[in-house]
């Protein structure tokens, strides 16, 4: 069986790391979720997820709580499904 695609970002900034961590630590967030986790200015979080988004990691949802923000989360590669 091979393992799940691990995306690359070793190449990102670290404040990119640092959300990467928080969204695979926490799950999906919002914006200003993300700004409380990881104590960052609210411009580095934005420019993060704009890194995170650029390489195909961040996946972005509508919040149904208030439609005025996202949620964002990690892009899991789909695992294949092994029939017995």
């Amino acid at each position: 069986m091979t393992e799940p695609a691990v995306p690359s970002i070793g190449h990102l900034p670290p404040s990119a790391k640092l959300v990467y961590k928080v969204l695979e630590t926490n799950g999906h967030l919002t914006q200003k979720d993300l700004i409380r986790e990881t104590s960052l200015p609210s411009r580095t979080v934005r420019y993060a997820l704009g890194r995170l988004k650029e390489n195909n990691v961040l996946v972005e949802r509508h919040y149904f709580t208030d439609a005025r923000q996202s949620l964002y989360g990690l892009n899991k590669p789909r695992q294949d499904v092994v029939a017995v």
